[in-house]
């Protein structure tokens, strides 16, 4: 099995489902070459885990993004995946960063947002909420989030380490209450004791086990097949070049003047793209000869 993953469970018996994700190459991936400092990396590493789990309930082709901005040390948290999992992301930061409550660090009260985007291959525009960042943490303000959305009672617990980024989802279902009306109570508090070395270590079966040991064992647990989860940050050249074509001929020679050559940072994916003199000639020459025609 992966060791980047999304694993759906239910509580037979109570009606309260979950979820646990765990990031482990997928992390490392997306970190290397950032030098991120460690109050960044955590808070990015939590907010990758909730993408991900997010992400797995899309059951059609698209694209979900989230964004946390603000006026903080910390201004930009950004993730990006598909149905597939497949996920990128990036934080932007001071270039210290101390540590602080996280409230501050994304400066919450500064006007700060979480932005939800869902592009659907079959819709015409994007999908587009706007949330004000309320909690102290990162499983915090997204558990805020899915409450206000899915309209369901949700705890998330969030951990980070350099190797493995994970989280714990729950979700109180319309008819737990009537199978076990301190259910969603317990099993809530339960969870609460998690260890963070515990989220970032322990298999699925082995944590869902050493949580919910009784519950298991009195209401049942089934588990769903794992869903991989793979860094995914390709080269993607021609969508470049398009965009130096956009520029039109005038200002791509305006910049090469100046700098010799035109370059296109590309920061999600941490990858600077080169366009020779040449190159760019090749570009225009491509695409007016075809305007010709």
């Amino acid at each position: 099995m992966s060791d980047s993953f999304v694993q759906r469970f239910i509580f037979e018996g109570l009606d309260i489902r979950g979820a646990i994700v765990h990031l482990g190459e997928a992390w490392l991936q997306m970190q290397a070459g950032r030098d991120y400092q460690p109050t960044v990396a955590q808070l990015l590493g939590e907010t990758a885990a909730v993408t991900a789990l997010i992400a797995g309930q899309l059951k059609q082709p698209g694209r979900l993004t989230l964004q946390l901005r603000g006026g903080g040390p910390i201004q930009l948290l950004v993730m990006d995946c598909n149905e597939r999992l497949q996920i990128r992301g990036m934080a932007r930061s001071n270039p210290v960063v101390l540590a602080a409550p996280v409230a501050e660090l994304l400066g919450a009260h500064q006007g700060g947002q979480l932005m939800m985007s869902l592009d659907m291959a079959e819709a015409r525009q994007p999908y587009q909420s706007f949330v004000p960042m309320v909690g102290d943490s990162i499983a915090a303000i997204f558990e805020h989030y899915l409450e206000q959305s899915e309209q369901q009672p949700s705890r998330l617990f969030a951990a980070t380490s350099l190797e493995a980024a994970a989280c714990l989802f729950l979700q109180k279902l319309p008819a737990a209450e009537q199978h076990d009306e301190d259910g969603w109570q317990r099993i809530t508090q339960l969870a609460a004791t998690v260890k963070p070395e515990e989220l970032l270590g322990l298999d699925t079966e082995s944590l869902l086990g050493r949580l919910f040991h009784e519950d298991i064992t009195e209401h049942g647990i089934r588990l769903y097949d794992p869903l991989p989860v793979a860094y995914h940050c390709p080269e993607n050249r021609e969508k470049v070049a398009d965009m130096i074509r956009s520029l039109g001929h005038a200002d791509a020679e305006s910049i090469l003047a100046e700098h010799g050559e035109i370059v296109i940072r590309d920061d999600i994916c941490n990858r600077d793209y080169h366009f020779s003199v040449d190159e760019v000639a090749a570009l225009f020459a491509a695409s007016e000869g075809k305007a010709l025609h």
